[in-house]
């Protein structure tokens, strides 16, 4: 049986002083942790005798992705050459990108973004199906379009793919439960984890999903 494993990389912590919500904002890089976590994430991919045979990257096209994919390459690409191979490079996905927010640019509980504000209350009228911006069943489309798409086209192989909180846990609770609605307090996606989906290149059921947090004790 031919299987085709993508790895699920949520971005390293961000460079955010403000504590604006950045959402699609462009400007937005890793702080120095955030570098610190993707690339240990990195060594944890290209170390793992399970995980280094990756033979493609994606990312969401924003700079803290980009940032985390490429650290996350440049360790796949030592052990690459190492091997006599040569080296990937980087391919941003749309598809992959953080989820449309009307709150862009606020900081939430302050100013533009204080909830108390009569124009913000029905974007909070429910947490469950979020009105607010994009909706989590959206969100789970795209990122099972493009998984779906990379299965076809990486039969029997691994690829990682860079993103963002949401994008991802919208997608593993679609597969887990059958709907992408969730309540975001209760998601299991921490900076610089890595959430494996397997599907079988037969049939596109999903085989197996697996959760590790490699950049959980970085400081």
């Amino acid at each position: 049986m031919s299987a085709t494993t993508i790895h699920f990389v949520r971005h390293g912590k961000v460079f955010n002083p403000d504590h604006l919500l950045y959402e699609r904002l462009p400007g937005f890089h890793l702080s120095n942790r955030g570098r610190r976590m993707a690339e240990t994430t990195g060594r944890y991919i290209a170390e793992n005798p399970q995980t280094n045979t990756v033979s493609a990257v994606f990312s969401s096209p924003l700079e803290r992705t980009r940032e985390t994919a490429g650290a996350i390459l440049e360790a796949l690409n030592q052990v690459r050459a190492a091997r006599g191979e040569d080296s990937l490079g980087l391919v941003t996905d749309e598809r992959l990108i953080e989820a449309g927010n009307e709150f862009r640019g606020t900081r939430i509980g302050y100013g533009e973004g204080a909830l108390w504000r009569p124009a913000n209350w029905k974007l909070i009228a429910n947490l469950y199906k979020p009105s607010w911006g994009e909706t989590y069943r959206h969100i789970a489309a795209r990122m099972d379009d493009f998984a779906r798409e990379k299965v076809s086209e990486y039969p029997g192989q691994q690829i990682v793919a860079v993103s963002h909180e949401s994008p991802i846990f919208s997608y593993r609770h679609m597969l887990e439960t059958g709907h992408a609605e969730h309540w975001m307090f209760l998601r299991r996606t921490a900076l610089a984890s890595v959430t494996s989906v397997t599907y079988d290149n037969e049939s596109g059921r999903v085989l197996s999903l697996a959760y590790a947090d490699p950049a959980a004790d970085v400081q």
